[in-house]
């Protein structure tokens, strides 16, 4: 706040620019190059104390989020604040120690046109929310930021620092983290000055609340390993408590209409990256999803018997995990989503059950989700939290942190490489679990398929309405969804790290190099197996078990598209799986790599017309043991022939892949016309007849043809994680 004349003044300082300098000039000259922003200007009504009197009633009663923007933006309608229907909260407005907080009741209103806002809001057309404000008090300068390193597994705050020697990065990186110190930093094992201490919100129930609790308790591993007694700690928030204290890291149970992320944010200082105060908020209805996923894998409600207890134990074993990752989140640590190479070496990866088959063929739940705290989250924890004694040079000592990561074999890749579609690195992956993508790929499957030949009224509970089997057969017909993905990254993959220059790039180590040959082989035999009618197929007579949703239910996005209007359409739901599998394995950017892969070395990757050749190959001998098996198979290929076309027309990204996909398209038009005239079978001549149609059409009225619309598959994430950072 900046006291000028009878105004007083909410300005946001920019800290992004600035002098790390003891020079006032040298840091004034900085300051006074960039803007700030006034946020706002409070009219002086009365001095006050050591003070003065301001009306902040206008400032509390506006738009701050940008709800409105919002909500046009998503298509659910325009809507503007109606000031005669809002008010401060006075309930949730109060004062703390190291924090003001004020709340405030808003009214929108307008005309509502989605369905979202409608099945949100009992008058659409009036939407009021709260919008909280809090004042935080900065903390004092007795923090040591630490040095941030893009192998050390941490969130940054970065900064332009114009005092930075010339030989030297303008740019400066702290690492994210709380403030925590040993009462005795030359002892091995020593109790914190004062411990990071997390709160759960009292009013979780049971026995998700346990559940919870120890989860978040892990992170005391994490803490002891680097050399802390009882520096971490997760206790029920008091009574006498209040979650909006800034004094107080919480643990909050959260509320949506529909399963959504949870989140693990805090509260920093905007000049260390210093945290004030963490923030977790989990979503209720996730443990739901767990549940749901257990349900399609164990026919756990036989007539007469109690409900199974593995589905409920699986779901619970998900939310001490998730606990356990959110918090991390508010230590300051990122995704690591090349963990699950290293045996599940974090709780900060994005875990997908791991259920095996014992040798009697029997489902085994017993390492569904990890029970405990990773190795390489003891190794971040370690990075950004140990006191080192006097006379440590601490630089050296975090090198040798990172050192001893690397000699371990300990993989660290976050978000910006695993989450794209055309991501390259062959390890880092969402949803997924161990160090081979295709051997897990293909052991899913089999995992997959034992429960699908269970699969049937024992799956569902007592008193369901039997069109909700296919609300649980949805996860379970898709288990491999997420395991294609990352198979997928193997083709055109490119083996990288976040190394630094120095010890880690000597030699061949630290090098950029594709993924080699035959593990892309690999990769795309078993993506195609993926494309087979028999992996494909539901077990029949199942299609009967699953009639309409009756009246007072209804589809959603949570079930599989249908062409059938309300009958559930298990060809559809083929066709989703399948044109998943080849989003991934011809993605643009993808086959872009394997182009100059190729032609950079002939000997170390695929080619592009390789690929092309084997998936038409595979796709057009595929098995036709039944009429359903034939149904399908037609389904694929002309899954396969409009993804060709949808390549062969991309106007962006490298054009040699529009051109070997025209290639083919040529090639195959010249073989669909020999077919047909061999052809004597109806149903096959029909076929035959309109994909030789759809590619006609494209090669000669390119501008006039229309590819028919994708079979979008059912909502996938989130299964259970975070996307915070």
């Amino acid at each position: 706040f900046v006291r000028s004349g009878n105004k007083v003044l909410l300005v946001h300082v920019n800290y992004r620019y600035r002098a790390e300098s003891d020079n006032p000039n040298e840091r004034r000259s900085v300051a006074e190059a960039f803007a700030q922003s006034v946020l706002w200007g409070f009219t002086v009504h009365a001095p006050l104390g050591d003070g003065v009197l301001v009306d902040a009633t206008d400032f509390f009663l506006r738009d701050a989020h940008g709800v409105a923007g919002r909500l046009k933006q998503r298509k659910q309608g325009t809507y503007k604040l109606d000031k005669g229907r809002s008010a401060l909260y006075l309930e949730r407005t109060r004062n703390f120690p190291k924090n003001s907080e004020f709340e405030a009741l808003l009214t929108f209103t307008g005309e509502p046109q989605g369905a979202w806002i409608r099945s949100v809001t009992p008058t659409p057309d009036a939407v009021s929310v709260r919008q909280h404000h809090s004042f935080i008090e900065l903390p004092d300068d007795g923090y040591e930021p630490r040095v941030f390193d893009p192998r050390c597994g941490f969130f940054a705050l970065s900064f332009q620092d114009y005092a930075a020697p010339i030989e030297e990065p303008l740019t400066r990186r702290f690492i994210v983290r709380h403030r925590l110190k040993k009462k005795d930093p030359s002892a091995p094992v020593s109790e914190a000055v004062e411990p990071i201490v997390y709160y759960l919100d009292p009013g979780v129930p049971e026995p998700v609340r346990s559940a919870l609790l120890e989860g978040a308790s892990w992170w005391n591993q994490a803490f002891e390993a680097a050399g802390y007694r009882n520096a971490f700690q997760v206790r029920i928030l008091p009574d006498t408590a209040d979650p909006m204290d800034v004094r107080y890291n919480v643990i909050q149970w959260v509320h949506r209409s529909t399963r959504g992320w949870s989140y693990g944010s805090s509260v920093r200082d905007p000049r260390t990256g210093e945290i004030i105060k963490g923030h977790v908020l989990l979503g209720s209805l996730r443990v739901r999803q767990d549940y749901l996923i257990a349900q399609g894998l164990i026919p756990g409600y036989a007539e007469g018997a109690e409900p199974d207890p593995r589905m409920k134990e699986m779901a619970l074993a998900r939310l001490r995990q998730l606990s356990a990752h959110e918090v991390g989140h508010t230590l300051g640590l990122a995704h690591n989503f090349a963990a699950s190479y290293n045996d599940r070496a974090s709780v900060m990866d994005y875990p997908h059950p791991y259920i095996t088959l014992t040798p009697d063929g029997q489902l085994d739940f017993s390492r569904a989700y990890d029970d405990k705290i990773g190795a390489w989250d003891k190794r971040t924890i370690l990075y950004g939290y140990q006191d080192f004694p006097k006379g440590v040079n601490v630089d050296s000592a975090l090198q040798a942190i990172l050192r001893e990561n690397h000699e371990r074999g300990l993989l660290f890749i976050s978000d910006q490489d695993a989450r794209p579609p055309g991501g390259a690195h062959p390890f880092a992956h969402l949803w997924d679990n161990g160090a081979s993508p295709v051997e897990e790929l293909r052991r899913l499957a089999a995992v997959r398929q034992r429960a699908l030949n269970s699969f049937g009224l024992d799956n569902l509970a007592q008193g369901r309405p039997l069109a909700e089997l296919e609300r649980i057969l949805v996860p379970l017909y898709l288990a491999h969804r997420y395991q294609v993905e990352a198979v997928a990254k193997l083709s055109g993959g490119v083996h990288y790290s976040y190394a630094v220059k120095g010890w880690e790039t000597a030699g061949e180590q630290g090098r950029v190099r594709p993924v080699e040959r035959y593990l892309q082989a690999e990769a795309l035999d078993a993506l195609l197996e993926t494309l087979d009618p028999r992996f494909l197929s539901l077990p029949r007579g199942l299609e009967g078990l699953i009639p309409p949703q009756p009246i007072g239910y209804g589809r959603d996005r949570e079930l599989f598209p249908t062409h059938t209007a309300m009958v559930f359409d298990p060809l559809a739901a083929a066709e989703a799986s399948v044109q998943h599998t080849l989003d991934f394995l011809l993605q643009p950017e993808r086959l872009a790599r394997v182009v100059n892969q190729h032609a950079l070395d002939e000997s170390r990757s695929l080619s592009v017309p390789y690929i092309f050749e084997e998936l038409l190959a595979r796709v057009f001998e595929n098995p036709r043991n039944n009429p359903w098996e034939k149904n399908l198979a037609q389904m694929i290929e002309k899954k396969t022939v409009l993804k060709l076309i949808e390549l062969a027309s991309q106007t962006e990204g490298q054009q040699q892949v529009a051109a070997f996909a025209l290639l083919e398209l040529h090639q195959l038009r010249d073989r669909l016309k020999a077919e047909i005239d061999r052809e004597t079978d109806t149903e096959r001549l029909a076929h035959l007849l309109w994909l030789e149609w759809q590619v006609g059409q494209f090669l000669d009225r390119p501008q006039e043809h229309k590819v028919p619309p994708k079979s979008p598959l059912p909502a996938g994430s989130p299964i259970g994680c975070s996307a915070d950072g």
